[in-house]
C-alpha cells in the first residue's frame, strides 16, 4: 500500500512539473513588456532596466526558468549575502527556515512557494490567491453539492422509469446542460431571476458572499450564493443525472441483482442496500474531478454575478495583462486538481485492493 500512495504521489509531481514548465514557457511567449505595464508608457529605460533586472527578465530564458522553480520549491537554493545576486533570498519575497549551508554564502531553506507579485497591484499573488480562494471554494463546493444532490436523485428516477417521458425529459436536459456555454447560462439566470422574476425571488443579479454595509460593516449574503451556485452546477448535474442512469441500469442488469428480484425484495430495498453502492462508484469519480474543474471554470460565472472570488481576479488580470497573477492562480488549480485525484485514487486503493495490482 505504501508504494502504491508514494507511485500516486510521484505522478502527481510530475504532473505538476509538467504544467509549471508549460505554463512558464507560454506565458513567457506572449506579446507584452512587464516593466511597462508596471511603470505605464512614460517609464524611462533606467526605470525600466531596474525592473528587468528585479524580475530577473533580462537573463536567458533557461536561467529565468530556472529562478522560477526555485521559487516554487518548497525546498530552495539561495543565495544569502549578495544582495545583487538573482538567488538573494530577500526577505522582502520569501519566509523561510535555513536547512544547511553550502559554502560561505548559499544555503538550502524551506519555504513557502513564491508566486512572485502582481504587475498592477505590487501585492504577492499568494496573497491575493488566499484573500479570494475561499469564495470561490464555497462556491464550487456549493455547486457540486447541488449536482450531486439532484443528480444522483433524478439519475435513480430516470433509470428506474426507463423510455419513460421523464427519461426522455432527463436526457434533453443533460443535452442542453452539457452544451450550453456557462457564460450564457449565467446571463439567463441573472437577467430572469435577478431582473424580471426579482419580486419574487428577491435574489440579486449580482453580489459576493460578503457585502460591505456603511453602517453595519462586513455582513453575510448567503443568498447571493444561488444563482452562481446554480449556474456553475448545471453542467455536472446533467453529467451526473446521465452517469448514474447508465451506471444504475448496468447493475440492474447483474445477476446479484436478479436473485434479490427473485427472492422477492422490494424495488426500494434493491436499489438501496444492493445496487446503488454500486453504482455510485463512476459517478463519485466523476463528482471529484469536476470539483477542482468547478474552481478552474468559475471565471465567466463569477465575473457575470460579481463574485468577488479567484476567478473574477483572474479575469481581470487577463485582462490587464497581469501575468504573475493568471500564472499563480493556475499552478494553484493544477496543484488541487493533483491533490484530489491523489486522494480520490487513494481511497480507491484502500477499498479495492485490485485497483493497487492495476
Amino acid at each position: 500500500m505504501l508504494k502504491y500512495i508514494l507511485r500516486k504521489i510521484l505522478y502527481g509531481f510530475l504532473v505538476l512539473f509538467g504544467v509549471v514548465t508549460v505554463i512558464f514557457f507560454l506565458f513567457n511567449i506572449l506579446p507584452g513588456d512587464p516593466a511597462t505595464i508596471m511603470l505605464g508608457q512614460r517609464a524611462n529605460k533606467e526605470q525600466i532596466d531596474a525592473i528587468h533586472k528585479d524580475l530577473g527578465t533580462d537573463k536567458p530564458v533557461i536561467e529565468q526558468y530556472a529562478r522560477y522553480l526555485n521559487d516554487l520549491s518548497p525546498i530552495s537554493l539561495h543565495e544569502y549575502k549578495n544582495n545583487q545576486s538573482l538567488w538573494f533570498l530577500s526577505p522582502e519575497k520569501y519566509s523561510w527556515k535555513p536547512l544547511f549551508t553550502i559554502g560561505k554564502s548559499k544555503a538550502f531553506v524551506l519555504k513557502l512557494p513564491y508566486l512572485r507579485r502582481s504587475y498592477i497591484t505590487k501585492r504577492p499573488v499568494s496573497d491575493i490567491i488566499i484573500d479570494t480562494l475561499p469564495e470561490t471554494a464555497v462556491l464550487a463546493f456549493t455547486s457540486i453539492i447541488i449536482a450531486s444532490i439532484l443528480g444522483i436523485f433524478l439519475g435513480i428516477i430516470s433509470a428506474v422509469k426507463q423510455n419513460s417521458w421523464y427519461d426522455k425529459f432527463s436526457f434533453i436536459f443533460a443535452v442542453l446542460g452539457m452544451a450550453a456555454p456557462s457564460f450564457l447560462m449565467g446571463l439567463i439566470i441573472a437577467w430572469l431571476f435577478g431582473y424580471v422574476l426579482t419580486k419574487y425571488t428577491g435574489l440579486n443579479p449580482t453580489g459576493s458572499l460578503y457585502d460591505f454595509d456603511v453602517w453595519d460593516g462586513q455582513e453575510l449574503k448567503l443568498k447571493n450564493l444561488i444563482l452562481p451556485s446554480i449556474t456553475l452546477g448545471i453542467r455536472p448535474l446533467a453529467i451526473v443525472v446521465q452517469l448514474m442512469r447508465s451506471s444504475l441500469l448496468d447493475v440492474m442488469s447483474q445477476d446479484y441483482i436478479r436473485t434479490a428480484k427473485a427472492k422477492g425484495l422490494t424495488l426500494y430495498k434493491i436499489i438501496i442496500k444492493h445496487a446503488l453502492k454500486n453504482a455510485l462508484n463512476p459517478v463519485v469519480t466523476a463528482i471529484s474531478g469536476w470539483f477542482a474543474g468547478l474552481m478552474a471554470g468559475a471565471i465567466f460565472v463569477e465575473k457575470i454575478f460579481n463574485w468577488k472570488g479567484i476567478g473574477f481576479e483572474v479575469f481581470d488580470a487577463l485582462t490587464r495583462n497581469d501575468l504573475p497573477v493568471v500564472m499563480g492562480a493556475t499552478i494553484v488549480f493544477a496543484t488541487i486538481f493533483v491533490i484530489i485525484n491523489i486522494i480520490v485514487d487513494i481511497i480507491y486503493g484502500i477499498l479495492d485492493p485490485r485497483v493497487r495490482v492495476k
